[in-house]
């Protein structure tokens, strides 16, 4: 892509959104700033603390734990309270256990902790994706979602880097500042960021108006197309994971530091923060099958090239593949998620879309620390191929059986079509529509 075009790239990508979006995407770019927990958990646990991988795994998952159980319920308080008194509720309560976790000795303790900072910190996702769905047109979504991303993997690409020397000097440190920025996210919000929640239609289950069925969890549960990509989303959560749990351990036993790891880990950010405009511009036109097979392949062999990487330079490759399987997979995936879910059931199509993370978040530490300990590495990155091939494979099927239209993407602006939201009567934002055909991002 020649300069030219990517500076039209950057500019049609900015261009037109409601004021409210920038606000959300400032909130994501602060809280991703202070992104230190996720990170350094394993690090945190085998280095500092002096625990093993298996112990590390454990308490990981359960922060993972946590995000189960904070899933569907906050995304039906998404749909019953607002989106703003849920991500407010979150954002603050995230900062105090994130403060209390950095202060905890005991190993009881430090779990306990752990599963708090969970449900708090993943409870803030059903919100932000429904508010974030509810304030930008269909057509622009790709935009928004897009630089929602280049926003959160911008200040993840910052905080890993400096993080990474904090905590060589002080983990309580890290922590610290991880609760006081989350804590002016949820200022921020309160100060800028109206409801906006849309009116009318049926917020709970055994409520429906007209011709507007009741939206409860088990509306979701039986959308079998929905739950599909669900599933997969949940393999796919399993290899990226690996980012932050496989990998650290996997370098600290090669005698790597949590600097060395943190610099490492930050080549995904700013590949990200460099990619992710021009790669949106390039795939926003494309088959939205090809693409998701394509980054799933991507992601599970990037990770499995890891088994074969020595010095740094190698570990830093490897993560260049797999952040490209990010960059692709993540804005359409998550506009096929978008464009599936009713507009008055956006919080509670969230929670469980996002519970498919959260059970990876689960499951994937003690899978890594098990396969560490018991096998090895190498074993643990032979996992993520598999992993990948069936995702690919699924992503394959799944999109074979969607009818023209329902994939989310390549939807001229003004164009007729049967987006659920606008069939539900979603109210439109004032904002200049996308230059170009675009894709539904999350």
């Amino acid at each position: 892509m020649s300069a030219a075009r990517f500076r039209q790239a950057a500019q049609e990508s900015v261009s037109g959104l409601p004021r409210a979006f920038w606000w959300l995407w400032t909130s994501t770019l602060v809280n991703r700033l202070g992104a230190f927990v996720a990170t350094f958990m394993t690090l945190y646990l085998t280095s500092d603390r002096g625990y093993s991988a298996s112990f590390a795994g454990l308490v990981v998952a359960l922060h993972g734990l946590g995000g189960v159980m904070s899933s569907l319920v906050a995304g039906v308080l998404t749909d019953r309270l607002g989106r703003r008194p849920t991500l407010l509720a979150a954002q603050a309560s995230t900062a105090f256990s994130v403060a209390l976790l950095g202060f905890m000795e005991h190993p009881a303790a430090i779990a306990a902790a752990a599963l708090l900072v969970g449900m708090t910190s993943n409870a803030s996702r059903p919100a932000v994706a429904a508010m974030m769905a509810d304030i930008v047109r269909p057509e622009d979504r790709v935009r928004a979602f897009a630089l929602n991303y280049w926003a959160i993997n911008l200040g993840f690409g910052v905080s890993a880097a400096v993080a990474g020397l904090i905590a060589e000097y002080s983990y309580l440190a890290g922590f610290l500042g991880e609760a006081v920025l989350t804590l002016a996210c949820a200022v921020l919000v309160f100060v800028k960021l109206p409801e906006s929640r849309p009116e009318g239609g049926p917020t709970g289950a055994g409520k429906g108006t007209g011709a507007e069925p009741a939206i409860g969890l088990g509306t979701v549960l039986r959308d079998g197309r929905f739950m599909g990509v669900v599933g997969l989303s949940f393999l796919i959560s399993l290899i990226f994971t690996q980012g932050s749990v496989g990998l650290p351990v996997a370098m600290g036993a090669a005698g790597f530091s949590p600097g060395d790891y943190g610099l490492v880990v930050a080549v995904n950010g700013f590949l990200i923060v460099l990619l992710q405009i021009p790669v949106t511009a390039f795939i926003e036109h494309r088959d939205p099958q090809k693409l998701l097979v394509i980054s799933a392949l991507l992601a599970g062999y990037g990770f499995a090239l890891t088994a074969f990487a020595g010095p740094l330079w190698a570990y830093a490759l490897t993560v260049c593949v797999w952040t490209l399987a990010e960059i692709v997979n993540s804005p359409t995936q998550m506009g096929l998620v978008v464009r599936l879910s009713p507009v008055h059931g956006r919080g509670r199509y969230q929670g469980v879309y996002n519970l498919s993370w959260a059970v990876a978040s689960l499951i994937a530490p003690l899978m890594a620390g098990f396969v560490i300990d018991r096998y090895g590495a190498d074993r643990l990155w032979a996992a993520t191929g598999v992993l990948g091939t069936v995702a690919a494979a699924g992503y394959w099927l799944l999109m074979r059986r969607l009818p023209e239209g329902e994939a989310g993407v390549t939807v001229a602006a003004g164009s007729p079509r049967t987006d659920r939201a606008e069939v539900a009567g979603e109210p439109q934002v004032d904002a200049k529509p996308a230059a170009a055909p675009a894709t539904g991002v999350a």
